[in-house]
Formats: C-alpha cells, structure tokens, sequence
C-alpha cells in the first residue's frame, strides 16, 4: 500500500479529514442505529444459549465434559465436580460475559442465516459458542498484554489470578464443541464441517496471536533506516487478519455452511468476515489512542496502552513515513522498550493523532471491508436483509470513529 500523505489537524487535534465523520447525515446515523438494534436482537437471541454454555451457577457435568468421562461417577462425586469447574470455569469468563460487549459477532451470524433462509433459532447457540470463545481470547489476551481492566471492570486475571484465567478463557473455545452437538445432534457431516471451520480459525488465530507476542520492533527498526513502512505495515495487517480476523471469518463461514450456502456464497462470507475482523483490530489499534468510554462515559479500557508497552499497531507503522523522520525516529527511541514517562506517552500519542497515522489507518480498514464487499454482493438476494448485512459489518468497525 502506498503511503498516506499527512492531513492538517484541526484545532481540536482532529485529522482534517475526519471532521466530517462528526456532521453524520440522519440517515447514517439511522443505519448506525439499526445495526446497534441488530445487535441487540443478536444478544437477545443467544442470551439463554449463553446460559447452556457457560451457566450463571452450577447446571451438571454435561457442561464441561463428554458422556465418557462423567459416566459412572457416584453423585456426589459428579456434584463435587460440577461446583468445582464451574467455579474454575464458567466464573472468569461469565466475569466478562455479565460486563457485556457489543456482540456483533453474534449477530453477523444470525443475520446470514436468516438472509440465506437457514433457521436462525436452531442456530444460536453456535453464535452464542462463537461469542464464548471471542471471549475466552480477550480473557487470555488481557493476560498476555497485561491488560488491567476490560469492559469498565477489572480483567479476569485481576479477579481470579493468571493460572484461572488462562485455563477458564482457553475452556471457552471448546464451546463450540458441545454447541455443534446441540444444533445438529442428526448430521455428524455438518457438526464435521464446522468444526474443520472453527479448528482452522484457531489455528490461524493462535499464529496470530503468537506474532503479536512477539512483536513488530526489529521490522519498526528497519522501517525507520529505510524511510519505507511498507513492508511493516504488511506485516502488521496480516497480524491483524490471523488473530482477530480469522475467527470473524469463521463466524461468517459457519452461517454460510448452517444454512446450506454453496461454496462460492461459503468462501465469499469467509473473506468478507475476516475482512471485517482485521479492520475491526484496525479500529482497536486507533481506539486505543483516542479512548474507548461506554455510554456513561467511564473508560473501558485504559488509554495507549500500547504505546505503553511499546506495541507496533497499525498507526505506529504508518508514522513511521509520515511523521518527519527525526521525530518518528524519537517517538519510537521513547516508546520502543516500553514503560515510558506518562508526559512522553501522552506526546507520543498527540503525534499519533495530528500526522495523519490514525486517517491512513481507517482508509486501510475501509478499503479492506469494501473490496470483500464488491466480492460478496452479486452472490446474495438483493434484499433488505443484504443491506442490513452490511450496515451490521460497517457499524461493527466504525462504531468508535468520531461523530
């Protein structure tokens, strides 16, 4: 991708270009309502499947394991277990489930089954084990990054210590598994099919991960020498598209599948999807340096935290070109190791905003979503529910831009 040109800021340190995102139209901000409705028809629709997966309090050891492995336990004995693994783990990761979240996971699913004529109802509970195991990443997410709050609330490693964490976030995944048994418990071949989709979702997802782990500074390094971010904003973006992509991607591709999709509608949805999901990481990396507040207005997630712990995201490698070489080269001498002065986080989050990393990044993201559209649109019903489609995935990656 070419380099973004730098925008003038405004006075209120907004990007130029972003100033008319906050004089929406009234029909945009009717479609961003719709697509909060969606939302919340698509929680309302998988709450009770949340419950069946992931009960409030103890509800039998079919919850957690397979009919042979709890066969011919005493009662007291399965009663024992049940209260023990519901305390290690249903209660870190109900700890984010009850914080809420937006759920447009969820409902990107529904809304493809019912616009392919699938039964969105028999269905739900794949959505609601799809949003279990989104779940159970952030849980373990929280803990790789250090992350100390989530949702406006402590992160489940706060509460619960970092061994419950990681064990009851990974359980979440597995989810899936005993959801494919109750939607389809007839169809061995299509409870198959699904899950071939989630494991290699996984696959790619835990890849990504690992490449966040690791981090992106030597490639930031030799960005800087060069004066070309290209290639670590390649980089950056295909990090993007395996952690959080992947599992959007799955999403969509298992609506397709539920409801009996062919192959070419199947593989459309799966790169739309993931298309959704990197931008969505995309508009993570800038929400992380504007602020991310729920509707009272309290902070959900603390503020540059990547900045903080010297992370390369999407507008840092677009900073790299776009900022005066001697300044990149400064800003990122200071961030780089991490732990940095809060006077010089707070700098480097200005320039941040002011150079035009944080436009560059969102044209990034929107460019992604529209070219799988192009793709995706001539194979689905020219309907209303094709456009409440979109709107779902559009508001999903542009519901935090300013307005």
């Amino acid at each position: 991708m070419a380099s973004t040109e730098p925008v003038v800021p405004s006075a209120d340190g907004t990007p130029a270009g972003q100033q008319t995102v906050r004089q929406q139209t009234a029909g945009q901000q009717t479609a961003g309502q719709q697509a909060a409705g969606q939302q919340a028809a698509g929680a309302d629709r998988i709450g009770h499947h949340l419950d069946r997966l992931c009960p409030p309090a103890p509800a039998g050891l079919a919850v957690w394991l397979p009919d042979g492995h709890r066969s011919g336990l005493p009662a007291d004995t399965a009663q024992a277990l049940d209260r023990r693994l519901h305390r290690a783990l249903a209660e870190p990761v109900r700890h984010m489930v009850e914080a809420g979240g937006r759920r447009w996971r969820p409902a990107l699913l529904l809304q493809i089954v019912d616009l392919l004529g699938g039964d969105g109802d028999r269905f739900g509970v794949l959505a609601a084990a799809l949003e279990l195991a989104h779940t159970g990443s952030l849980v373990v997410d929280d803990v790789q990054d250090g992350s100390a709050l989530r949702r406006a609330r402590p992160a489940a490693h706060e509460v619960y210590g970092l061994p419950a964490a990681l064990t009851a976030g990974t359980s979440a995944y597995f989810a899936f598994d005993r959801a494919v048994g109750l939607c389809a418990p007839d169809d061995p071949a299509l409870q198959g099919r699904m899950r071939e989709v989630l494991l290699a979702a996984l696959r790619a997802a835990h890849a990504g991960q690992a490449l966040d782990i690791q981090g992106h500074r030597r490639e930031m390094d030799q960005a800087l020498a060069a004066g070309d971010s290209g290639p670590l904003r390649r980089l950056v973006l295909a990090t993007h598209r395996l952690k959080s992509g992947a599992l959007v991607g799955a999403c969509c591709e298992i609506a397709a599948i539920a409801a009996g999709a062919d192959a070419a509608v199947s593989r459309a949805l799966l790169d739309w999807g993931t298309a959704i999901g990197t931008a969505y990481q995309i508009a993570d990396d800038v929400a992380d340096l504007r602020g991310v507040t729920d509707d009272r207005g309290t902070l959900t997630k603390n503020v540059a935290e990547d900045l903080r712990n010297g992370k390369v995201t999407l507008p840092l490698a677009h900073a790299a070109t776009l900022l005066p070489r001697p300044a990149a080269e400064a800003l990122w001498t200071t961030v780089r190791d991490g732990g940095a002065p809060e006077a010089d986080i707070h700098a480097a989050r200005d320039a941040l905003l002011r150079c035009g990393a944080v436009t560059a990044s969102e044209r990034d993201a929107d460019r992604l979503c529209a070219d799988a559209w192009r793709t995706l649109a001539p194979l689905l019903p020219a309907t209303p529910d094709t456009a409440r489609l979109r709107t779902l995935g559009h508001h999903a990656v542009h519901a935090r831009r300013p307005r």
